[in-house]
């Protein structure tokens, strides 16, 4: 709007002063928002503090000081090879991936679930595996277990960043399983299912829970298991499976309120 002057400010000489200039000038509106009431010089200079302060925190993240989305590397990728007498194994799992499966280790149910640790947990899984299965599938799957738990160890890395928790209840048909988990260095294992009978094809369903204790040992997880629901084997495992999947991308992903911290009130999450 114009200045107008009234006969109370031409009374004044230093008013006078301020209207000399013959300048249309236009005062900005006044919110009545606490956030914009009276912008001072000192109020932007708050705000300009908290744009540096913000691109200097997203800037710092490539830096190891913030969260980032990714590591510097790209992906969180885990590379394992196992081999003795009974077995030889393989192993690589991308935590960053798409859900790319590609796991053949001569225990096609052991497969199958394998494709639903890739497929929900979005992680790429690469597994390879030969074994004395001639014998039975124990050795086999037992060293893919310690062997995916291994890779799981060496791609989480310090785990700065991450959420370290996961909790996720699948269900399957008239299957419920719940799985929480822990990323937090202490392997424990917590499970309850009750798998009505003794094999799915030629699987031998006492696996299941011999497969999460091998994975828990070398990854440092604790793990708890509960079967909430279910009388169908196939669709208990599955289910098992599934939510393990997606608690444990649960607990990978980055917070970004972490900032690239430890998620511990210790510092430090070790396997030892």
């Amino acid at each position: 709007m114009e200045l107008s002057s009234s006969p109370r400010l031409l009374s004044s000489s230093t008013s006078l002063m301020l209207l000399k200039p013959k300048v249309g000038f236009r005062v900005p509106q006044i919110s009545s928002s606490p956030f914009h009431f009276h912008r001072s010089v000192s109020s932007l200079k708050l705000i300009g503090r908290m744009e540096f302060n913000r691109t200097v925190c997203c800037a710092s993240s490539s830096e190891g000081n913030g969260s980032p989305v990714l590591p510097s590397s790209g992906s969180r990728v885990g590379e394992v090879k196992r081999v003795t007498k009974e077995t030889n194994v393989s192993v690589k799992i991308n935590l960053d991936g798409s859900g790319i499966a590609d796991s053949n280790t001569g225990i096609p149910f052991l497969d199958h679930m394998l494709d639903q640790l890739s497929s929900h947990g979005v992680f790429d899984v690469h597994v390879r595996a030969t074994g004395d299965i001639h014998i039975d599938d124990h050795h086999t799957n037992e060293d893919v277990a310690l062997a995916i738990g291994s890779a799981l160890l060496n791609a989480l890395g310090d785990r700065k960043g991450i959420y370290r928790f996961g909790d996720f209840s699948a269900p399957l048909d008239e299957a419920l399983i719940h799985v929480s988990l822990d990323l937090s260095g202490r392997p424990h294992l917590s499970c309850d299912l009750q798998i009505p009978t003794e094999r799915v094809g030629t699987y031998d369903t006492q696996l299941v829970e011999h497969f999460f204790q091998s994975l828990v040992n070398t990854s440092g997880m604790t793990l708890h298991i509960r079967q909430l629901a279910g009388k169908n084997s196939h669709h208990i495992i599955e289910a098992t499976f599934k939510a393990f999947a997606r608690a444990l991308r649960q607990a990978t992903e980055y917070d970004p309120r972490r900032l690239g911290t430890v998620p511990s009130s210790k510092g430090v999450l070790s396997r030892t």
